[in-house]
């Protein structure tokens, strides 16, 4: 796990002290200058007091690996909704897009945009490479409101507000559904930074329903076939060498946009081993995978999937939903059905809440983090527990200490659709910190 980032605290230069006239003089200037930016509402942190509120929202798109158009093409449609209605609070929403290009340079990139051009807030966002686009950020003491939660730094650093409990949650949770369904497991994962914590989680959720730990099978993330490892995840879920081996087994892959490609391999693989069950979680799978692969006869029917929200049959998406067929403009990235197009409507439901909360205070980043840091609470019609960010709200978990909802929910895909598996929300605090 990564240790906690130190937050930065930029000073102010001292200027060289002068004397007589010119001392006078340029006092004048200054203060005379700054009462005119105050005016023009040029202020520090990108506030305008009644003018725009300017935020970014940054996804990798047309990578080798995991993309997600969706997320910045929802932002838009979002702005354009918000703007048809007023605004938010007033203010007109202005949204900028970067492409992060699943790279550390393209993340650190974007945040250094985001910097320059003043931005309140970056909102709904997906990276894996925290430790490039949160430098920027603290440094120039802009919010990180709602990431997609792949890395441990997103509940770690001070600015980080996140509105899921991430790929922690979503793996111990993964543990705990898996546990009562399957005899073996074998987990398929990348072999990267963000894919090593993913063992440590799942086995967590295990031991708490009291299973033995997976099998971690780690691959290359835009690998192409994945024949070598889907055979050994079957031989290990299938208890192939074991004669003591009873019940099924499962395979659990998460791998983003590769899964599809992995369970193209487990596909042809699979009537050589024993018979055994599919898992993933939101965000690898969803139900345009479902419907893309084949429906009711996709290698996904049956699977068991772990999800931070309610099903998109749900009511609560209802506006979400009305929002993309009237503004997305039939863009076909906006999948209403993908994790990370639903983490960025949860995440502008709290941008929104929060720059209201304002009333006649100018809209900056400072008064944004103040906003939160002082107890703002959020509701989201449902589809989370209320949000707020307050220290007693954070989970008592030591490698996630900015984590403050730790629900999830139980779903299984049949005859081609994700349903619930089991009602309501499910909560892993426990089990993720017994994880820490």
């Amino acid at each position: 796990m990564t240790a906690r980032r130190s937050r930065r605290t930029l000073l102010p230069t001292r200027l060289p002290h002068r004397h007589g006239r010119s001392t006078l003089r340029a006092g004048l200037c200054l203060a005379l200058c700054a009462a005119l930016s105050a005016a023009c509402g040029v202020l520090p942190g990108g506030g305008n007091p009644g003018g725009p509120v300017t935020v970014m929202t940054w996804a990798p798109q047309n990578t080798k690996a995991t993309n997600k158009p969706g997320m910045p093409a929802l932002a838009q449609a979002y702005a354009r909704w918000a703007n048809a209605n007023g605004g938010l609070g007033g203010h007109h929403l202005d949204v900028l897009t970067c492409n992060e290009h699943n790279t550390t340079v393209g993340a650190a990139a974007c945040a250094r945009r985001a910097v320059e051009a003043k931005a309140v807030a970056v909102v709904g966002s997906y990276s894996q490479y925290s430790r490039s686009f949160l430098a920027p950020l603290e440094a120039a003491g802009i919010p990180y409101i709602g990431g997609y939660g792949l890395t441990d730094e997103e509940f770690t650093s001070p600015l980080s507000y996140p509105v899921n409990g991430g790929q922690p949650a979503l793996m111990a949770g993964g543990g705990r559904q898996l546990a009562a369904n399957c005899s073996r497991i074998a987990l398929v994962r990348p072999d990267t930074i963000a894919g090593d914590s993913l063992p440590q989680l799942l086995d967590a959720g295990l031991r708490a329903g009291r299973h033995a730990p997976a099998t971690d099978i780690r691959t290359v993330e835009d690998a192409t076939e994945y024949d070598a490892q889907a055979e050994h995840a079957l031989s290990a879920a299938g208890g192939v060498g074991d004669p003591a081996a009873q019940g099924e087994g499962c395979v659990s892959a998460v791998l983003g946009d590769r899964t599809d490609t992995f369970f193209d391999s487990f596909r042809r693989t699979r009537d050589a081993y024993p018979a055994v069950k599919v898992a993933s979680v939101l965000g690898s799978v969803d139900q345009s995978t479902v419907d893309r692969t084949g429906g009711a006869s996709s290698p996904y029917e049956g699977a068991y999937v772990t999800g931070w929200y309610p099903v998109l049959t749900d009511s609560r998406w209802d506006a979400m939903r009305d929002v993309i067929r009237r503004y997305a403009f039939g863009d076909n990235r906006v999948d209403p059905a993908d994790a990370g197009v639903q983490t960025t409507w949860i995440a502008y439901t709290v941008l929104r809440r929060a720059v209201e909360s304002l009333g006649d205070q100018d809209v900056t980043a400072n008064s944004l983090r103040h906003a939160f840091d002082n107890g703002l609470e959020v509701g989201t019609g449902g589809l989370t527990p209320p949000l707020r960010w307050r220290f007693q709200d954070f989970l008592a978990a030591e490698d996630y200490p900015r984590l403050v909802n730790a629900d999830v929910t139980f779903q299984q895909v049949r005859d081609g659709r994700l349903v619930a598996e089991r009602k309501g929300f499910v909560n892993v605090s426990g089990t993720l910190e017994s994880a820490s």
